[in-house]
């Protein structure tokens, strides 16, 4: 990866892990519980949510991770519901910022072309930024879903089983070596075991292209 690239790279990954992680504490704050924002959690100050050794890992290995949201338990009212909620509002986030990214990457290009515009350096530049942090949120939706330990999609899976805490345990013990690797097998052995990037480019298409324009072919 080249250092125009990375530029490119870090505003989406900023605001993707940044709103990823505010409305998780957000979420947590709104069911009851302020242990999140005691922790001065409760804002989109990007500083206070990135680790920067994750934050190095995204940039040159392809993930990584922010610093994870804490909550206690006792203050939800409804513990297996509340935990759902405040797990999914994290990728959800993402959703949302993916699509309304890539409306206006659409937006972008329709006005060049409709104003018969030249495709300049800075239509190039804003072009990039813009398609790199859709992908970006639309990988983190899609990744934190995946029902592994820790990841979102994990909490989710476990709100709607009736697991007793030590099988729980059990499962979030085998979940971390079980996704890295997946990540290396994924990245070096060239195996496509959860295809995200294919599924990123399909919503990246499918919003473009809506409405019969075919923006992206």
């Amino acid at each position: 990866m080249d250092f125009q690239e990375t530029i490119y790279l870090l505003p989406g990954i900023l605001l993707g892990l940044t709103v990823h992680e505010f409305c998780h504490a957000y979420s947590a704050f709104k069911l009851g519980d302020s242990t999140a924002r005691d922790q001065g959690r409760l804002t989109l100050n990007p500083i206070v949510h990135i680790d920067l050794i994750g934050f190095v890992f995204i940039i040159f290995a392809g993930f990584g991770w922010a610093k994870p949201v804490q909550f206690n338990p006792e203050n939800l009212s409804n513990y297996r519901r509340d935990k759902a909620i405040i797990a999914a509002a994290g990728p959800l986030s993402n959703l949302i910022l993916g699509v309304l990214l890539t409306l206006s990457l659409r937006a972008l290009i329709v006005y060049h072309i409709e104003n018969d515009m030249n495709m300049s350096n800075s239509f190039g530049h804003l072009y990039y930024v813009l398609f790199y942090a859709a992908s970006i949120n639309f990988g983190l939706f899609i990744f934190n879903l995946l029902p592994i330990p820790p990841l979102d999609g994990s909490h989710i899976a476990f709100s709607g089983l009736d697991l007793s805490p030590q099988i729980e345990e059990r499962i979030r013990t085998f979940g971390m070596p079980v996704l890295f690797l997946i990540i290396l097998i994924q990245r070096f052995a060239d195996i496509n075991i959860i295809p995200i990037g294919d599924m990123i480019i399909a919503m990246i298409r499918f919003i473009m292209n809506f409405g019969g324009m075919e923006i992206i072919p």
